[in-house]
């Protein structure tokens, strides 16, 4: 029996594939992902710290806008401190919320990543059109603000429809970051001729589902960074490999949080001579680059 299927991709195994290396013959590319995010007061979607009440459900609301307010901006100091670059992956409402955050991701020269209009919202329940209108307006706000379109998208709640990567090439994207299903990037055929390259996103080494779905404490999310890092180091011997980090300010930026995410930093950057640091538009430039 056949299972019904995305026909995005083909199966094709690690073990196999021709050879490949990152810039100055790299094999571990290692990218931080920044979710900067602003939610609706009394309405829609939010990630919780505690199980929520009846709306305005001010205890997540507050919990969340801390992390614009507060733990952003440790963070910022944390990658400043480390010189370690990042992927900011921005909801286009924070324009108009929280500017000051964006334009310090700007003038660290930040990745600008699309990731909606807000998370208070799914794309993947829209019908065509509305999500066609979502994704361009979310990229029109960047690319007024920031001088040039984002090269690349990350869903809401990593929400897709059947349609999103037909609609995102369609919008002159050049990757994508919902799917992990690889430690490669993977090509996406797409309608009318198109494709989009997937780019790896964590969803182990990612502080939602690690630290608020699975209560994984901040000593063990560290170590699991460490010890992804170790071992990837030792696998990307034999094959170019991409490491990412997903980190939401209000979580990690946390000062209880944050203290054991520096040590894995830390870590990270000790290395930084062996591996490659870098962004994820820089990953998917490199890898097609190289095809």
């Amino acid at each position: 029996m056949k299972l019904p299927g995305h026909g995005r991709y083909d199966y094709e195994p690690l073990r196999g594939r021709p050879e490949r290396v990152w810039p100055g013959g790299k094999r571990l590319a290692v990218y931080l992902a920044l979710n900067l995010e602003h939610f609706s007061f009394g309405e829609g979607l939010g990630a919780e710290l505690a199980p929520g009440g009846p709306q305005p459900d001010v205890l997540n609301f507050a919990w969340r806008d801390w992390g614009n307010r507060v733990g952003a901006w440790y963070l910022l100091d944390t990658f400043d401190a480390l010189d370690l670059p990042i992927a900011a992956l921005i909801n286009s409402a924070m324009y108009d919320y929280a500017p000051e955050l964006v334009a310090a991701c700007r003038a660290r020269g930040d990745e600008i990543v699309g990731h909606g209009r807000s998370n208070a919202e799914r794309q993947g329940t829209l019908d065509e059109a509305a999500e066609r209108a979502l994704i361009a307006e979310a990229t029109a706000r960047i690319a007024r603000e920031e001088g040039a379109p984002p090269a690349g998208w990350l869903g809401p709640w990593i929400s897709q429809s059947r349609l999103t990567p037909d609609l995102l090439a369609e919008a002159g994207y050049g990757y994508l970051l919902d799917w992990c299903m690889d430690d490669q990037p993977v090509r996406f055929r797409c309608r009318g001729g198109r494709s989009i390259l997937a780019v790896p996103y964590p969803q182990e080494l990612n502080d939602i589902p690690a630290i608020v779905a699975r209560r994984v404490g901040a000593s063990e999310f560290a170590d699991m960074i460490v010890d992804q890092f170790d071992e990837m180091r030792e696998l990307a011997d034999g094959q170019a490999l991409v490491m990412g980090v997903a980190l939401h300010a209000y979580i990690v930026g946390q000062p209880h949080r944050l203290r054991h995410l520096k040590r894995a930093l830390r870590h990270i950057a000790a290395h930084r001579d062996t591996i490659w640091l870098t962004t994820p538009g820089a990953i998917a430039r490199s890898w097609d680059a190289a095809v």
